[in-house]
């Protein structure tokens, strides 16, 4: 039941779902334009050149693909409640997956580039590890639902263990000598360029996220308060296991000159794949925030939904629209056409600005963004062609 009254698996949508997942994917929209128009050359999160705005301005956005593979498995789970069955929802996950990957190799990248050129930069990213986890989710929902949990918890919890193991345990010493075995250990768990995400542990939180959208059947009241335990619960083990220091990131933590950066250092967490300690630092809010979402209605709570409700004709939308604005800019500003039809990663220094106009950019972005994702929102309600659901 809702807190209206109303089953949830008569409704459409969740509501407070779509409005986590239109938050995430509209801070993600912040730090892609940080990528395009930063004038700093250093990672944000080196602790030895950056500062607390930078840091958190990159922190903050940590958020969004936990939340969004997380979220994609809860939706997978809540279709089934709306009347699919396991054999269409299964079909349309492998479907869907292979759908993503192929928008990654293709669409996405000429997003990010502005070319064609392969040899130049290839890579991929978060839309390569959602598609690949919901193919293996394909197969999972065949499963008990306490099955499909315990495995992605093993996965979240347990991968840290695999971190000893290298591509060079699998022989050769370079991306041309790894072979196979090395290769594969690479797209599962070791970021090296082209893989930018690797696999593990995101098969694993897509599964958690699918065996959570279980509480949705649930009476309002007891899922509200189960989602603030879990979020305590989530974040209390976090700050624990990373005072303790010896489990859970393969970086450590050490006090700094100041107490601020002594919190960025606590903070500073690996991504790339996501550790255990990053995942539980990221979700735990999470959770909190689909609690508060329940009961936040308004302005602010619906245009969050906007986005939330078309998530991929947004993303690939605001990456496009936040190059062609970086090339704009920078042919306004006297910078040579062509360094725009590259990778971020090969800017000339000259180029950027700071975070005041980075900001300013991201707010434009998404504000640009609103009436179309709107109105695509609309078709997908009214029109239920087929092929819109995987858009």
């Amino acid at each position: 039941m809702t807190a209206s009254g109303v089953p949830i698996a008569a409704r459409q949508r969740v509501e407070s779902v779509d409005v986590l997942r239109g938050l995430v994917m509209v801070l993600m929209a912040l730090d892609h334009t940080r990528d395009f128009f930063t004038n700093i050359r250093f990672d944000p999160l080196d602790l030895t050149h950056t500062n607390a705005a930078l840091f958190y301005t990159r922190w903050i956005t940590h958020l969004c693909a936990p939340a969004f593979v997380f979220l994609s498995g809860t939706g997978a789970f809540l279709s089934t409640q709306r009347g699919k069955s396991k054999a269409e929802l299964s079909r349309f996950l492998w479907t869907r997956g292979l759908w993503l990957v192929f928008l990654e190799l293709t669409v996405v990248r000429l997003a990010w580039t502005f070319n064609f050129n392969y040899a130049r930069v290839t890579f991929v990213q978060v839309i390569w590890a959602l598609g690949w986890s919901m193919i293996v989710l394909a197969g999972l929902i065949r499963l008990p639902t306490w099955t499909i949990a315990t495995f992605g918890l093993v996965m979240v919890a347990g991968h840290n263990l695999l971190d000893p193991i290298t591509p060079e345990a699998f022989g050769g010493h370079g991306p041309l000598s790894y072979g196979f075995w090395g290769w594969l250990w690479i797209v599962l768990h070791v970021q090296v360029p082209p893989v930018a995400y690797p696999l593990i542990p995101w098969i694993g939180v897509m599964a958690l996220g699918y065996a959570f959208g279980g509480i949705y059947s649930w009476d309002a009241e007891k899922r509200r308060r189960f989602l603030w335990r879990l979020c305590a619960l989530v974040i209390v083990g976090f700050i624990v296991l990373r005072y303790i220091d010896r489990y859970g990131d393969p970086g450590y933590w050490h006090p700094q000159a100041s107490g601020i950066f002594t919190v960025m250092s606590f903070m500073n967490l690996q991504k790339y794949p996501p550790s255990l300690l990053y995942l539980m630092a990221t979700l735990g809010p999470c959770f909190g925030l689909l609690a508060i979402f329940e009961r936040w209605s308004g302005p602010i709570s619906r245009f969050f939904m906007v986005y939330g409700k078309v998530p991929m004709f947004y993303y690939i939308l605001h990456l496009y629209l936040i190059h062609a604005v970086a090339l704009v800019v920078g042919v306004l500003a006297g910078f040579n056409l062509k360094i725009f039809f590259d990778l971020f990663f090969f800017y000339p220094p000259e180029w950027g600005y700071g975070l005041g106009v980075v900001y300013l950019v991201w707010i434009s972005v998404v504000l640009a963004l609103y009436l179309p994702c709107r109105w695509f929102a609309r078709v997908k309600a009214t029109n239920k062609a087929w092929w819109l659901s995987y858009l």
